[in-house]
């Protein structure tokens, strides 16, 4: 029964495959007719940098004065790349780890709150354990932004009641004392 079957199966899956052996493509400077300039070599679009320009690099190397603007830019980007694992508030119950994929730590522990904020950088750059590479995507300014942005996470999960003004305490629904 299962030669009978194995032997319907093969042909089907050798007919599957038969278009793939010849892909349509362009070769360099070959006329095209898909875009209006007629070239199939297009130029990069306004704005691309390559990973490896010296620009690119530099801002790694030089992290960004801390400010309110670097601050909204890490919020805005860390909900945009972050969030979806780490949770808004950082502790790594995301909506990715709640369909199965490994729990990231979360950056309240006292190992990541210890580090340098360059930790946090370098995890992005180059990944860190199932988290891969987010280099190509997240731009090296932004992942400092990102990194400040994740140090007043942490700041904000471990401040007393009692530094908190009337107006805040109110807004939290406790009592000021």
């Amino acid at each position: 029964m299962t030669r009978l079957l194995l032997a319907c199966l093969i042909p089907v899956a050798l007919a599957a495959c038969g278009g793939m052996d010849h892909q349509p493509r362009y070769d360099s400077y070959e006329r095209s007719s898909l875009f209006p300039d007629g070239k199939s070599m297009q130029a990069p679009p306004q704005g691309a940098v390559a990973l490896d320009d010296p620009a690119w690099s530099a801002a790694l190397e030089n992290r960004p004065a801390m400010g309110f603007e670097l601050l909204q830019r890490g919020r805005e980007r860390y909900g945009i790349y972050c969030s979806p694992c780490h949770d808004a508030s950082g502790h790594g119950r995301g909506t990715v780890p709640a369909r199965g994929f490994p729990r990231p730590p979360s950056f309240h522990i006292s190992r990541l709150r210890a580090g340098p904020s360059s930790h946090f950088v370098d995890v992005i750059t180059r990944g860190h354990g199932v988290m891969y590479s987010y280099a190509a995507r997240v731009a090296p300014a932004d992942r400092w932004a990102i990194a400040a942005y994740i140090r007043a996470l942490q700041i904000s999960q471990n401040v007393p009641a009692a530094a908190l003004s009337p107006d805040e305490l109110a807004k939290l629904g406790e009592v000021a004392p």
